[in-house]
């Protein structure tokens, strides 16, 4: 009965804590809006057939320009600055950071290469992007690699991208379509300085950065902006603050702000091709799959007062985008005046294509087709009654053709009083927790169940020596044997300190010396680098860290503990008897797969940040010569180092057994040599 007490008391306690994290998990990726100080846009449109109050605009991100690989990311980005641009024709285009690639030619160092950035310059000069459209780029962490500050020779997005002269960070541009006011805020949340990869994964915003983005907002105020459209490289889970106010706050001080796009995160490797969400503070963030492996592009406008958007892949016509009924999961309350729709009279699509759009024509819920009529420009309506829709979730089927055969269908859920479906949970984890911390936490929980357990072990062998608690009896299962096994390698000190202080040390001691941003030495520690008399906060070190414990340290503790059972087992049981080959390959197998994993990790961080940081790097090198030390004093344990396990670790029974098959095994070895006499 004491042990079921004892389980169900586990089970509870166990069922708490999750309870309570699943509970902060929701709050944190809940979409529902909490700020009752926003209002609702008390702007009213009658959206009819007309063309007014409609702009509509482009943004590409991360197309990571390289003189070493995947020349098509040129050839394609040419034609995406020539035939998408004039058949598109945006009034703005938005290209959100990492310009260039910036990695050296194995693809492990990192560098600015000023002949990539002549190839963008080219690129948008050749094309006369300048009279076409309003470009304004920002820079990425790859545009940041190696840059020790913005007036640093490195720093070549200053002199070839289109705004980095006049904007060298944050800035806004304004642009007046009609009587509307529309401000384009851009966000630079690069680090200063910027070190090379990996360690240039997540931005900050600063203290002077907060200031010079209160001003922006103060100049929105002041000229009676009506809409603000925010970007940048980073999304929102990869900034941090080191200033007064985080970039969420930021934003949602904007009462015209609709949405904050950005890219960085390639849609996960293919995990999350669609990342969107809706921030508590009310806005969309939406991040945009990038142009290097993906060739995507977005299409977004304001029509009559309505956010829309549509994630393109390049070459791919017609270019489909219905602006009203707007898509149902990207309805904003806090900022839209869902009213707009409700009594609108048409429904309105752009269309664009490399020829004459033939036909456009829709259908909603399945029903029959109907023909849009063409307006001017991209813009084709046609007449609906919307009362016929006011409740409940419907879809609109938009189908278009041009004049030389080409096709595109395209549907999309509207709702007309806020049903809608959900975002994806990857979408919200990956943009609305705070990554730094995600970070942090995998690094803590990593060694708290490292070092817990070996700890616990300790204080266990010394509270039985000392006749404060009776010996167990570990036989049987699999978890007493391991355990067993566990307990035995904690009374071996010259094995145990080792193992329980490197991962101490990495809380606490530097990681590596080296160069880490151009030619000035800086200190990795997790917590943070220091270089050229600048404090980076830890961010991604501490998933570096994370990925340390998890390919090295535990798997090396699990090698150690069945070597050390093995060597014990040896010395005991004394049987003589050789390990063939295949016994001691098998034997030695996973240190020497862990070992490799290791050199190759050292080999990799070696590339990235020179002799110097692989020769002061505790974190990889000497972690080398520790797992070598450790294996091969296992491997050669004196029987006087067992004292202790064969004292306390078994009961006089178990002792028996051992005794009994070493008795054993020596007559066993009596008998053959007699048998050959």
């Amino acid at each position: 009965m004491m042990k079921i007490a004892k389980t169900a008391v586990g089970v509870f306690i166990s069922m708490v804590f999750l309870a309570v994290f699943l509970t902060n998990l929701l709050l944190l990726i809940s979409t529902n809006s909490v700020h009752p100080d926003e209002h609702l846009r008390e702007k009213f449109f009658h959206v009819e057939d007309k063309f007014d109050n409609l702009i509509w605009f482009l943004q590409i991100s991360d197309i990571h320009i390289s003189i070493f690989r995947d020349p098509s990311r040129i050839t394609e980005f040419r034609e995406f600055c020539h035939y998408t641009i004039d058949k598109i024709t945006p009034k703005v285009v938005l290209t959100t950071g990492d310009l260039t690639d910036a990695k050296t030619k194995d693809a492990i160092g990192s560098q600015q290469f000023e002949s990539e950035w002549r190839h963008y310059k080219d690129i948008l000069q050749e094309y006369d992007i300048s009279k076409k459209t309003i470009w304004l780029d920002i820079r990425g962490n790859h545009d940041n690699f190696n840059v020790i500050s913005i007036n640093s020779k490195q720093n070549y997005f200053t002199n070839y991208s289109v705004q980095g002269k006049d904007h060298p960070r944050s800035y806004m541009v304004q642009v007046k379509n009609g009587n509307t006011v529309y401000s384009f805020v851009g966000i630079d949340a690069c680090l200063e300085p910027g070190p090379r990869r990996p360690f240039n994964f997540v931005g900050i915003l600063d203290q002077p950065e907060v200031d010079e983005i209160n001003r922006l907002l103060r100049d929105i105020d002041a000229t009676g902006s009506n809409y603000t459209i925010w970007f940048g490289h980073f999304p929102t889970s990869c900034i941090l603050s080191s200033g007064s106010e985080n970039v969420r706050n930021l934003i949602r001080k904007d009462p015209n702000g609709f949405v904050y796009v950005c890219g960085h995160l390639h849609t996960l490797g293919g995990l999350v091709p669609h990342m969107y969400t809706m921030q508590k503070g009310g806005f969309l963030e939406l991040e945009l799959g990038d142009w290097k492996d993906n060739r995507m592009y977005r299409l977004m406008a304001i029509d009559h007062g309505m956010f829309s958007f549509i994630d393109v892949h390049h070459r791919r016509w017609p270019v489909l985008l219905l602006t009203n009924p707007k898509h149902a999961l990207f309805v904003n309350p806090l900022r839209e005046n869902l009213d707009n729709i409700r009594h609108s009279t048409h429904i309105r699509v752009l269309a664009f294509s490399l020829s004459r759009i033939q036909s456009v024509r829709i259908r909603i819920d399945k029903g029959p087709w109907t023909n849009l009529r063409h307006i001017k420009g991209p813009l084709y309506v046609t007449s609906w009654n919307a009362q016929m829709y006011l409740t409940g979730l419907h879809s609109i089927e938009v189908y278009a053709k041009d004049i030389d055969g080409r096709e595109k269908t395209e549907e999309i859920p509207f709702s007309l009083d806020t049903t809608k479906s959900s975002f994806g949970l990857l979408s919200r984890l990956a943009l609305m927790s705070n990554l730094s911390h995600i970070f942090w936490s995998l690094f803590i929980v990593s060694l708290l169940v490292y070092l817990l357990p070996l700890f616990l072990m300790k204080y266990f062998h010394k509270a039985i020596s000392g006749g404060l608690i009776s010996q167990p009896r570990l036989r049987g299962n699999f978890i007493k044997t391991l355990i067993r096994k566990l307990w035995v390698l904690t009374t071996i000190d010259r094995i145990f300190w080792p193992i329980v202080l490197y991962p101490l040390y990495l809380v606490m001691g530097p990681w590596s010396i080296g160069y880490i941003v151009e030619d000035y030495l800086g200190v990795i520690f997790s917590w943070g680098i220091f270089v050229d008399g600048a404090f980076l906060p830890g961010s991604f070190t501490y998933a570096y860290g994370f990925v340390q414990m998890i390919t090295f340290q535990i798997p090396l503790t699990f090698i150690l503990i069945n070597t050390v059972n093995r060597r014990y087992n040896h010395l005991t049981l004394k049987t003589g008897k050789k390990l063939t080959i295949k016994q001691v390959t098998c034997a030695h197998l996973p240190f020497c797969v862990v070992f490799t994993i290791q050199v190759i990790m050292a080999y990799l961080f070696w590339m990235a940040y020179g002799t110097l940081a692989f020769i002061l790097g505790p974190l990889r090198t000497w972690s080398l010569v520790l797992a070598a030390v450790v294996y091969y004093t296992a491997l050669r344990l004196p029987e006087k180092c067992f004292r202790q396990a064969r004292e306390i670790c078994f009961t006089k029974s178990e002792t028996t057994v051992h005794m009994d098959a070493s008795h054993s095994g020596i007559e066993e070895s009596a008998e053959k040599i007699g048998k050959a006499n």
